[in-house]
């Protein structure tokens, strides 16, 4: 008999752990985490009861980093690589542009199809991973392994109610609310599974990015917007926390159908933005830093949670986090957990699982968490940014650092480079520059020589590095003597008029740079095209 139920408790917690194996992944577009009053230092809030229930059976990550756009942070979550790796730093198709995502990356749907071909999988909403033309890029969710994909191509729709919407590479004009046919799609198609079968489904709103608009009644409880071009612009934020409970609403009607569907309870949810919100609509004092720049406000998003597998749920975690790190978080949901015998040397991946919080087995995964944005047509907010428990460094394309303490500091309103560094600063700066180095390869991100005097004028005191023709003096002081050379110590250039020099002609690589002023260090500059 003690047999028997033995027997019994074994097959029951196999198919507790079978019926487990289901993923909804809902990416919101453009939501910073304040808009959320259950996240500190919050600015605003907005009704969001079933985003907020998902807290009771979960894990709310206090510091989840993405990227500060949506196609690069898209293109990392899928690949677990980031954009310097994808070649996708920027915007699909938007302001300045980006390459776009190599059809060969092996993506979570591929991998899933390779553990178990009974996973099923969709893509609901927004892709914006390329461009609608060639007309068979629009088949790339299929080829990169989804069974389904259903929703706008590109990445801001010109109409809620007035958008294309691309199904399995067939186009056909949609006039339902995009926020509702989201979640119309994606429940129609998990009707159409098989009841034992498992699901992975990656559920990306356009919502709230832009276009700004009162969305139909019913779906928030703004009762004094009268969806006017003078009122929207009159007051932006009001009609964007609409579309926020419109989309929490949507979400809402989507747990309602798993659970109709007894899915509910076997399906771990992961809730993020894909970046932060847009000068339009920050909450943030200085608008510049919003979306698109690797300052908080522009990568800090919000990341919830929550199902089956989470250990003592209603918790939140400190633990650093990126994006990325949902790729392998998604796979070991599904207990496949040796996928990393699939990634070959050449495309190495980024990605921490997040099972060890899930589980909580551990409160950290990860020392330091990375963020990048890059265009085709450069501008000053391209850069890269590395972060760990206190202390943030942040280096733009075009030469200059920032250097920050968030634990003392989290509106990063105090550089500390323009100051003298203490030892535990220097001591950071280091550390953070040389792993930015180590994980990027490409040339130096420490400007600061490790024990050498710290003042602003020793950290930038040329530009723009990389440099492709000419090289500057921050301080106007052109006429210091310097010597520029190369790594093997040939001088390439010595004398008192560097910035008048024409350096366009030199070979591509590191060279160092010294002056005859006293304290000053030497500056490692990159030679680019």
């Amino acid at each position: 008999m003690k047999k028997i139920i033995l027997l019994f408790c074994i097959i029951i917690t196999g198919l507790t752990v079978k019926a487990q194996r289901n993923v909804v992944l809902i990416i919101a577009d453009d939501l910073s985490p304040d808009f959320f009053a259950f996240y500190e230092g919050y600015l605003d809030t907005v009704a969001v009861p079933n985003i907020r229930a998902l807290l009771a059976r979960g894990v709310r990550f206090k510091n989840a980093t993405a990227n500060p756009v949506c196609s690069s942070t898209r293109s990392g979550i899928l690949t677990g690589r980031y954009s310097f790796r994808t070649g996708v730093g920027g915007i699909v198709g938007g302001m300045g542009g980006s390459l776009q995502l190599d059809t060969s990356e092996i993506t979570i749907p591929r991998l899933l199809k390779e553990f178990n071909p009974n996973i099923n999988t969709a893509d609901i909403g927004k892709w914006h991973l390329h461009q609608a033309n060639p007309i068979g890029n629009l088949l790339n969710p299929n080829h990169m392994g989804y069974d389904h994909f259903e929703g706008p191509f590109i990445g801001q729709l010109p109409s809620f109610t007035n958008w294309t919407k691309y199904t399995n590479g067939v186009s056909s004009t949609v006039t339902t609310y995009a926020t509702t046919e989201n979640v119309n799609n994606a429940v129609t198609w998990l009707k159409t599974l098989n009841p034992s079968d498992p699901f992975f489904l990656w559920l990306a709103f356009n919502a709230p990015h832009e276009p700004l608009h009162l969305p139909p009644a019913g779906l928030h409880n703004f009762t004094n917007l009268t969806g006017t071009t003078q009122d929207i612009n009159t007051n932006p934020k009001s009609y964007f926390k609409a579309m926020i409970q419109a989309m929490d609403h949507e979400i809402g009607r989507l747990f309602d159908s798993l659970q109709v569907m007894n899915k509910l309870d076997s399906t771990d949810v992961i809730f993020i933005g894909d970046n932060a919100s847009t000068q339009r609509t920050a909450q943030t004092a200085d608008l510049s830093r919003a979306k698109g720049t690797i300052y908080q406000y522009g990568i800090h998003v919000p990341m919830i949670i929550a199902g089956p597998s989470v250990v003592d749920p209603n918790r939140s975690s400190d633990a650093l986090v990126n994006t990325v790190d949902i790729f392998s978080t998604v796979l070991e949901l599904f207990a496949y957990y040796n996928w990393s015998a699939q990634i070959p040397a050449n495309k190495p991946v980024d990605t921490h699982s997040l099972l060890p919080i899930i589980k909580n087995t551990n409160s950290t995964i990860r020392p330091w968490a990375f963020s990048e944005i890059f265009k085709l047509t450069t501008d000053s907010a391209d850069g890269k940014t590395m972060r760990n428990v206190d202390y943030k460094l942040m280096k733009f394309d075009y030469g200059e650092e920032q250097f920050y303490n968030l634990t003392a500091d989290p509106l990063e309103l105090n550089n500390l480079l323009l100051g003298t560094l203490s030892s535990v600063d220097l001591i950071n700066y280091n550390y953070l520059c040389l792993e930015m180095t180590n994980l990027v390869g490409n040339g130096s991100y420490c400007n600061l020589a490790i024990g050498a005097p710290n003042r602003l004028s020793n950290l930038h005191q040329v530009y723009p590095n990389p440099f492709t023709k000419t090289i500057n003096f921050n301080d106007q002081n052109d006429n210091k003597h310097t010597v520029l050379y190369n790594v093997f110590g040939t001088i390439i250039y010595e004398g008192n008029d560097i910035s008048n020099q024409d350096f366009s002609k030199l070979s591509t690589g590191m060279y160092f740079l010294k002056t005859n002023q006293l304290n000053e260090p030497t500056i490692k500059l990159i030679k680019k095209e």
